[in-house]
């Protein structure tokens, strides 16, 4: 889907405060290619259950750095059935136990720590795009979370020309949690990403 910068502004004045599933209805209408991304972290239960009410056997793209908590795995696996989802895994191409023996996990001033998000993170994240190369990127990115999410909105596009859809961008805690009760989605906060170190910090996905 081919838009402009300010074809997606006058479309994010319009979005706001629209249902995301109709944001989501409107996006897939207009997609050639759409995709999902996951990470399972807190509230992913949200999008992945809005997109997939819209557009079934959509593909979910789950990077998964190998480093999730047990619990995370457990929601995954029950999300993925309950919802029914097109899990597309990708892995990094070093195994963890690997990773351990050798470089472990950096702090974020060591000098080694891009690699080590490139390996866990980025690199799986850039084969899944190469492989898709989608035109429309279904995201639980929401407003407060890190300075630069800040800047974003419901639409934005990527440095790679790829249209970014959050449809809950303007939604709190508050506003997810009558949103799981009302569908009966049970939510998982026991998460860990070992790039990110700082809560408020960037993933590197989104920048």
């Amino acid at each position: 889907m081919a838009l402009t910068e300010a074809q997606v502004q006058q479309l994010n004045v319009q979005f706001k405060g629209i249902p995301p599933q109709e944001i989501i209805s409107w996006a897939v209408k207009h997609a050639q290619v759409p995709v999902v991304t996951t990470n399972f972290r807190p509230y992913e239960v949200a999008i992945l259950h809005a997109v997939s009410e819209v557009r079934k056997n959509i593909p979910v793209v789950w990077c998964d750095t190998g480093y999730n908590t047990p619990k995370t795995y457990k929601h995954a696996e029950e999300l993925t059935e309950r919802l029914n989802l097109n899990i597309k895994l990708y892995v990094p191409k070093q195994t963890t136990a690997h990773r351990d023996a050798v470089m472990g996990i950096p702090q974020i001033d060591d000098p080694r720590h891009a690699e080590f998000t490139e390996q866990v993170k980025l690199e799986p994240f850039k084969r899944a795009m190469a492989d898709f190369k989608p035109d429309v990127w279904f995201t639980n990115l929401r407003k407060g979370q890190t300075a630069h999410r800040d800047s974003l909105d419901i639409l934005s596009l990527s440095k790679d020309g790829v249209l970014k859809v959050s449809p809950f961008y303007h939604w709190n805690n508050t506003q997810l949690d009558a949103y799981l009760k009302k569908y009966d989605l049970p939510n998982e906060h026991n998460y860990f990403d070992p790039t990110k170190v700082l809560a408020n910090r960037e993933c590197g996905l989104h920048s």
